[in-house]
């Protein structure tokens, strides 16, 4: 197989709860993740010379071994011995530093593209197994759907998927350093933590609004203190009809679940927001 084009979905979380931190300098976490329908696409071609070419309609990602994609083709032609190149095109969708997972999502799109054109016929186990060397979410990208991670987020345990609901994303115009966020975060002095298990069952019976009423993310209270104004964006969402909202990831974007997709996008015609990107997604 010399072209293949793989979708690359985005993430939220609808929980993100911190335990403990490890020996290792990373943070035990338990957290429920959802891919949603915004989504990069990864276009991959063969090519006769062992190099890896990277192309990109952003100008907002490095085309270089600094790209968590070009990182994944790096590491799966040393790892498999492969006899030749790949070029990698991203058509970037999901806004990029956002909390969503977009650079994760694309090294997964790579590992999962890359195997299937050379038809290494490796285990779903041992492509999460190379992602974690990427990064702590690309494990969860390469399973996708609705899915409970702990560790430091690269052990899977898949739920009930979730889809159709939904999504209206606020993205503001910064990023902010989930690095600076876990190092701000006093896990003894965390206020309110999500009730996993009872997520959990709430997944199980598709329950939108009582998964609505279960968002929880630890990490508001460290990312709220640096940006104030996202605490308004979420409740500039419930006033305007969102079930319930959350910030995904250590931020910075914002997102509020709806029943369906036409009441996300009726929202996004009447939120006053500027300065803000919108976005109109759905779960699955």
């Amino acid at each position: 197989m010399e072209r293949l084009t793989i979708p690359a979905k985005g993430k939220i979380n609808l929980t993100i709860d911190v335990l403990f931190k490890r020996p290792d300098g990373y943070h035990e976490v338990e957290m429920i993740m959802q891919t949603i329908s915004l989504k990069d696409q990864i276009s991959l071609k063969l090519i006769p010379r062992p190099v890896i070419e990277l192309t990109s309609n952003s100008h907002e990602i490095p085309l270089d071994q600094n790209n968590l994609a070009f990182k994944a083709a790096k590491l799966m032609m040393e790892k498999y011995q492969l006899d030749a190149g790949i070029a990698i095109d991203i058509d970037k969708k999901i806004p990029v530093g956002a909390g969503l997972a977009g650079g994760s999502a694309n090294a997964a799109a790579v590992i999962v593209g890359i195997n299937e054109m050379f038809q290494l016929n490796k285990s779903q186990e041992e492509l999460m197994a190379l992602g974690k060397e990427i990064g702590a979410d690309v494990p969860f990208c390469i399973v996708g759907k609705t899915a409970l991670a702990r560790g430091i987020g690269e052990k899977i345990l898949p739920l009930k998927p979730l889809s159709g609901f939904g999504l209206l994303l606020v993205k503001p115009p910064y990023f902010v350093s989930t690095k600076e966020v876990y190092s701000r975060l006093n896990v003894k002095t965390i206020k309110k933590r999500p009730d996993t298990s009872a997520m959990i069952e709430y997944i199980e019976m598709e329950d939108i609004e009582k998964i609505a009423s279960g968002l929880c993310n630890v990490l508001e209270e460290v990312t709220f203190k640096l940006y104030p104004e996202l605490e308004l964006i979420k409740e500039h969402l419930i006033s305007h009809g969102a079930l319930g909202s959350l910030m995904s990831g250590s931020g910075p974007t914002i997102f509020g679940i709806f029943e369906n997709v036409r009441q996300a996008k009726i929202a996004a015609e009447r939120i006053n927001l500027p300065g803000n990107k919108i976005y109109v997604s759905q779960m699955g």
